[in-house]
């Protein structure tokens, strides 16, 4: 179920080039560039994207910087993740000559050494050739226990909508859907899957209008029915196991192979932060009655609650953020209503992630943004350290498999401190198992960390990443404050060798919205909280100038998608805090965001513009409603993908058009292809990366400190 609007599988419409009747909405002469592939609409494009290109992309600089962030993205040095799944480690691997990847496994005795032995099972470039599609690489479910089949997911150009396959990993081939065994498959959707056993799946996708001509998808483009289907027989013959409204996000249902546990479940989402959970069993839905914005996770007879509300249960109330543990059966029967707190929040800690291990429980958390890892035994909570974790690092888990032990893979890294994957188990501790090369020389470069204070007295926090001899400069400031996705220190060689070397200053912002606080950092800035997102990125901008570590017209600021939305409000709202703005894949006509792809999955976010009470507050801050005439804004790079069906680049492509309408310059760029992420492979992104850093550098990069 999807936790994240940009990050999240969203359903392009099925009339990709549809016409918009433009007569009946006067007020929006731009319409027709919602024709996402209309001749009209990529013409506009192709003379848009002309212009920047000539004046990014001719010069020594753009070079070095393109071919600098395909090294990084290329080397054969990087560190190639894996996730186990029975006796392998699986890794999906693309660099110079697999420009598309490779799908291919090990063993960890193998894996140990400097040169793996890797047996490829998927070689997508020669899948791309054979077929002739421009196939990206989606993802892989793997039939648990015996791990000999999987559904493997390709999009066309990196678009989310995917063909679904079933791939033999014994025979190295695909499962033939017409025949002697009669694969798995299904044509470009946004579809859901998963195993029940080798014979049996479940699915949502789109199984066309019922007899009435209600659709199967939601309103936002997601299944709405999830389906039971048996190998040989017809999808449309598949058995209905339930059905959700058309309001609904999203219905999608999973079976839990655990050995002993097996058991299946059902989440109907009604909206992105709302749903209602159910156990299957016996062909009837089973109400797990915990708070319907919940995180619920079942594992064994325990029912794991992470709160994001505060919740009364017995005579107990629990604070958002919250994790607490209830015998499931227990629970399930009306006996057990108080459980016991596993973690509790306070006004620095927040709890970010729970893994399992066969004995430990894995929490997580963040502490003013800086990353803590802590063990619970598992039945008697007992508290326990997880030994070799370095300190001052962002730690993540990588992978765990609680059916089969204790083993864990994490992630550390920070700034300036390339990756290390660590590897052991939650029993005996773990240790650097691979790490990455350095990207750039980090001697003389320091990051610190800040606290601006918001319009409304609220201590945001951000990080500073510079060179040490760097007192003010151009700056660059990051931010995206949505959806509860917390920015975590990491490290990003692109951008270290693209500006901080190069003597700017890169500053990540913690605003709200995101999850850094927990849950009420994030809810707070709901529907019309919005404006505290704004205000803060906007005080975090402010402050850099007050520390003398810049000035507005060296001040450059980037976003996209909900961040890109955030770009927009300081365009049109912010506009003398900035010198230069890179808006990327971006949300912008808040009027009809809801109407275009995935837009109608996040009205809990943003709000209903259909509403008048809900429009008010939209409409102070929509940026495409916004522009004004004889306005100083800041030099703009808009990017997006004509290929994104997630968020519709004709949120880009208006809002640029009304600029110009209105005499300001936009510098625009429209990928073809490449997703919601803009890029479909490496090349894409090297490219990409170096466009922006070439704008920055040729705006607030070329401003003396006299501005």
């Amino acid at each position: 179920m999807p936790r994240c609007a940009i990050g999240s599988a969203d359903r392009a419409p099925d009339t990709i080039g549809w016409v918009t009747d433009t007569a009946s909405n006067p007020d929006d002469p731009y319409l027709w560039l919602e024709e996402v592939t209309g001749e009209q609409s990529l013409a506009w494009v192709r003379e848009h994207n002309q212009p920047t290109l000539d004046e990014l992309t001719g010069g020594e600089r753009f070079a070095e910087l393109e071919a600098s962030a395909l090294e990084i993205l290329d080397t054969d040095d990087r560190i190639p993740y894996v996730r186990r799944r029975g006796e392998h480690l699986y890794n999906y691997w693309r660099d110079a000559t697999n420009t598309r990847g490779l799908w291919r496994r090990t063993t960890l005795e193998s894996y140990r050494t400097d040169r793996p032995d890797w047996d490829v099972l998927i070689d997508l470039d020669a899948v791309a050739a054979a077929e002739d599609e421009n196939w990206v690489w989606q993802g892989a479910a793997v039939l648990r226990p015996d791990h000999e089949r999987a559904l493997v997911s390709l999009s066309r150009g990196g678009a989310d909508a995917a063909v679904v396959r079933e791939f033999d990993l014994v025979s190295r081939t695909w499962v033939d859907p017409d025949g002697s065994e009669r694969g798995f498959a299904l044509p470009e959707e946004k579809s859901d899957v998963g195993w029940i056993d080798r014979d049996t799946i479940f699915v949502g996708t789109d199984f066309g209008p019922d007899a009435d001509g209600v659709s199967s998808l939601t309103e936002s483009g997601y299944p709405r029915i999830a389906k039971r289907w048996a190998r040989g027989t017809p999808l449309a013959e598949a058995q209905t196991v339930f059905a959700g409204e058309r309001s609904d996000v999203a219905v999608q249902i999973s079976h839990d192979a655990t050995p002993g546990w097996e058991r299946d479940f059902l989440v109907r989402a009604v909206d992105f932060f709302h749903q209602v959970t159910y156990e299957v069993r016996d062909g009837e839905l089973i109400e797990i009655a915990v708070p319907d914005d919940a995180h619920t996770v079942i594992r064994h007879d325990w029912l794991f609650v992470l709160t994001r509300s505060d919740w009364t249960t017995g005579e107990t109330t629990h604070p958002a953020g919250t994790l607490v543990v209830f015998d499931y059966p227990r629970f399930l029967a009306g006996e057990e209503s108080s459980g016991r707190v596993l973690f509790a929040p306070d006004a620095h800690t927040s709890l970010q992630d729970v893994r399992a291990t066969a004995s430990h429980l894995v929490l997580v958390t963040l502490h003013d943004v800086q990353t803590e890892v802590h063990l619970l035994t598992l039945g008697d909570w007992a508290r326990a350290d997880l030994a070799g974790l370095p300190a001052l690092a962002t730690i993540s888990v990588l992978d765990t498999d609680p059916d089969v032990g204790d083993e864990i893979f994490l992630s550390a890294s920070s700034f300036t401190t390339p990756p290390t994957l660590l590897h052991g188990t939650t029993v005996d501790g773990v240790a650097p198992l691979k790490q990455s090369p350095a990207h750039f020389d980090a001697d003389g470069i320091s990051a610190t960390q800040h606290f601006a204070t918001s319009d409304d007295g609220t201590s945001v926090p951000y990080f500073v990443v510079k060179r040490d001899d760097v007192t003010d400069g151009p700056a660059l400031l990051y931010g995206y404050g949505g959806f509860e996705n917390s920015m975590t220190p990491g490290y990003a060689a692109i951008s270290a060798r693209s500006w901080i070397t190069r003597g700017g200053i890169y500053v990540i912002a913690n605003i709200r919205g995101g999850g850094e606080y927990g849950p009420s950092w994030h809810t707070q800035a709901l529907k019309a909280g919005r404006h505290l997102v704004f205000e803060d990125f906007s005080s975090v901008a402010k402050d850099l100038v007050t520390r003398g570590l810049t000035s507005p017209d060296r001040l450059a600021a980037q976003g996209g998608s909900n961040g890109g939305l955030l770009m927009g409000v300081m365009v049109t709202t912010y506009p003398e805090l900035f010198g230069a703005i890179v808006c990327q894949v971006p949300l912008l006509d808040m009027k009809r965001y809801h109407l275009l792809l995935a837009g109608a999955s996040w009205v809990a976010e943003y709000g209903n513009p259909d509403d008048p009470a809900e429009w008010e507050f939209l409409s102070t801050y929509s940026p495409y409603q916004r522009i004004v005439a004889g306005a100083r804004y800041p030099d703009l790079l808009m990017t997006t993908s004509t290929r994104d069906d997630r968020v519709h680049p004709g949120h880009a492509r208006k809002f640029t058009a009304r600029m110009e309408e209105l005499g300001h310059r936009v510098r625009y760029y429209e990928n073809i292809e490449g997703g919601h992420g803009g890029a479909a492979d490496n090349k894409q992104s090297a490219f990409k990366s170096a466009l922006a850093y070439e704008f920055l550098w040729q705006t607030v990069g070329s401003r003396s400190t006299q501005g």
